[in-house]
């Protein structure tokens, strides 16, 4: 009975969207980090699940990915939610059942017949102050603990970044002409105090409306700039650095994606390093990210809006910024399925009104978060900027191998 409710609901949910689903916001709390206050929470509610749980620092975006929080995690925790209204009453389900109930009429038949799943989410990531050092195994590296690799990247979003937090800055890979012998001797002086592995990095400063690409293997320190992150779907990860911003990490946290079997084999850690990439002495040509135009910009500009890509470096997952001008109407298509979030200003999209919200209450519902099934993204997505001074502005967050993304 409950399957066929929850059909039910997913079906209905689709239909009044005309192929777009409505999702709430969801909020995810972390331990060892210090809110960078600027994802639009109220300030009341920053540490609205308990001082032991941490303040709320992340908001997941068409997350079908639980937040591995540890054993107070809530239920459901990361886990975005469709709401369904009829005018009477409202339903929430979690959008990982509506896609398994819907498949291919949602996804696409392109990432159900593959993955099963929506295979990515995207998150924004509003720390105060630096990350330690870490990296994300790669999928050969996550099968040993039964989990998948996970690639992801670095969008700053101009919009949530009126100041630049304690630490603008993200420490990259490993410079070049360190030896292996030295980054050992750091993870094996990791409950020494400082390890001081940061010494064999380099630092770049982040710049609002840039990014960066991050494959797995990647040694990196993520300032304290608000981040838009799509990722792979997966929490997988290492600390590599034992005191950062004068916090000490957790050894638990080093050893953290290594199996059982090799906990305390510090050759287990070096092999999750991927060198190459780390030592690549064309680093910032390669992982830096500017926005490029999808098509020439002219064109776009003389239709009433501008599309840029800006997370493009990944087979696993792609991200675009849409702005649509003042009191322009566009109809946008795109190949494949996605999840956006509105950044600025209000109007409508498809039968949907949209609206960015200037502060949101922990559990309120609001009008900024939406998932676009394949064939309403095919059929082309109609937005309308009733606005005579405001452009609307939504990062648009896709699935693996984007048929669009052609650069």
């Amino acid at each position: 009975m409950e399957t066929t409710e929850k059909v039910s609901v997913a079906q209905k949910a689709l239909e009044q969207g005309q192929g777009i689903l409505r999702l709430a916001p969801t909020w995810v709390p972390r331990s060892f980090c210090v809110p960078g206050r600027r994802i639009k929470l109220h300030p009341d509610d920053y540490y609205v699940l308990g001082g032991e749980r941490g303040g709320i620092d992340e908001r997941w975006l068409s997350s079908t990915t639980p937040a591995k929080n540890g054993p107070l995690t809530g239920e459901n925790e990361g886990l975005s939610q469709v709401v369904y209204s009829d005018g009477t009453t409202e339903e929430k389900i979690l959008l990982k059942d509506a896609i398994d109930e819907l498949k291919g009429e949602l996804i696409g038949d392109r990432l159900w017949n593959e993955y099963g799943a929506w295979p990515m989410y995207s998150k924004f990531f509003d720390n105060m102050g630096p990350l330690p050092h870490h990296l994300h195994h790669n999928d050969e590296q996550a099968a040993l603990i039964g989990q998948l690799g996970k690639p992801e990247a670095y969008y700053f979003p101009p919009q949530l970044n009126n100041h630049g937090g304690d630490f603008p800055y993200t420490f990259i890979g490993i410079a070049p002409g360190t030896s292996k012998e030295q980054i050992k001797e750091c993870l094996q002086n990791f409950t020494k105090g400082d390890n001081k592995i940061t010494n064999y990095s380099m630092a770049y400063r982040l710049e609002p409306g840039t990014g960066w690409d991050v494959p797995p293997g990647l040694l990196h320190a993520p300032g304290s700039l608000c981040t838009y992150e799509p990722q792979k779907a997966s929490d997988v990860f290492a600390m590599y650095q034992s005191l950062v911003n004068e916090a000490i990490i957790p050894e638990e946290l080093l050893w953290n994606g290594t199996p059982k079997d090799r906990i305390g084999d510090y050759d287990q850690l070096m092999e999750a390093i991927d060198w190459d990439l780390n030592v690549d002495p064309q680093m910032m040509a390669n992982r830096y990210m500017v926005p490029l135009p999808v098509k020439d910009t002219a064109e776009m500009e003389a239709e009433g809006y501008r599309e840029v890509w800006v997370c493009y470096k990944s087979d696993a997952f792609s991200a675009k910024e849409l702005t649509v001008f003042p009191g322009q109407t566009v109809t946008i298509k795109d190949s494949a399925a996605y999840g956006i979030i509105v950044m600025q200003g209000h109007g409508k999209m498809g039968v949907w009104d949209i609206e960015t919200p200037a502060l949101i209450r922990y559990g309120q519902l609001t009008n900024d978060e939406f998932f676009i099934s394949e064939k309403a993204a095919v059929e082309g997505v109609t937005i309308v900027n009733p606005s005579s001074t405001d452009p609307i502005v939504m990062l648009k967050h896709f699935g693996p191998a984007n048929p669009d993304l052609v650069l």
